[in-house]
């Protein structure tokens, strides 16, 4: 090592580099799995001081691989995991097109709404917004989800042909006793959601959930995303779906206009 004699200043420790990216790499994992947390959750996973996780959450906020919340205490994935898991651009102009539409759509309906990709055989949350009546929601920004047990999953299924189609379905796992767990059954639905322009899944993921989902396109026409609203069965019945159906409808037709389809 040298000293301050020779004019240079002694060299890092690189071993200190080494446990900074450790850290940055464990919180971005800690908030994959828990979808948000606080500074002094993440501190108490790593096992440092407060002041340190936020110095280290302030460096990924900076580079957006994380972001503040609504309520600004804590902390998710942001929109720079997107790029660094090689995102098209395609999908980063949907989330950006698609936020204030969403936002709008959740306060109107007060639940969770949710904007999904296909990515490979299984849905791609890429952005959520919750709204007044989803209280504590679950974040599922950056995960994945099946793609037969869910209404998001059953939208972009729809829109695949049918060599697509065939080559991605395997086996149908079942989530709940309602999970569509046969082929043909499932391409019965489908048929039905590209028909009605939307699809609907009640307690077939988690038992008490009920989601309905659009599809978002392209100027091609093509389903390149769905959006959902998503909240509890018992909140979500009868004539409250067909409304939040309709406002959804609009929304997802609303951001197909702004990726320029059927341009007006």
């Amino acid at each position: 090592m040298r000293n301050s004699s020779d004019g240079e200043s002694a060299p890092r420790d690189p071993g200190a580099g080494v446990q900074s990216v450790d850290r940055a790499l464990t919180i971005l994992e800690v908030l994959a799995r828990v979808g948000e947390a606080g500074v002094t959750e993440i501190s108490a996973e790593l096992g440092v001081h407060k002041s340190t996780a936020f110095r280290l959450v302030a460096t990924l906020e900076s580079h957006r691989l994380v972001e503040q919340t609504e309520d600004r205490g804590k902390y998710r994935l942001g929109v720079g995991v997107l790029r660094l898991a090689g995102a098209t651009s395609a999908r980063l102009d949907v989330v950006q097109e698609a936020r204030p539409v969403c936002r709008q759509l959740a306060a109107e309906t007060g639940e969770t709404v949710n904007i999904a990709v296909l990515s490979e055989s299984s849905a791609l949350y890429l952005d959520q917004v919750a709204g007044s009546s989803a209280l504590q929601s679950h974040n599922w920004v950056g995960q994945h989800i099946p793609l037969h047990a869910t209404s998001n999953g059953k939208v972009l299924l729809s829109g695949l042909d049918q060599p697509a189609l065939d080559a991605l379905l395997g086996k149908l796992s079942a989530y709940t006793p309602l999970t569509i767990t046969k082929k043909g059954k499932l391409r019965e639905e489908l048929a039905r959601v590209r028909e009605q322009g939307y699809a609907v899944a009640i307690d077939e993921l988690e038992v008490g959930l009920t989601a309905a989902a659009a599809p978002i396109r392209n100027a091609h026409g093509d389903v390149v995303a769905s959006m959902s609203v998503s909240g509890p069965t018992f909140r979500l019945t009868g004539d409250r779906v067909d409304e939040a159906v309709r406002q959804l409808v609009e929304a997802a037709l609303e951001v197909s206009h702004r990726l320029g389809w059927g341009q007006r």
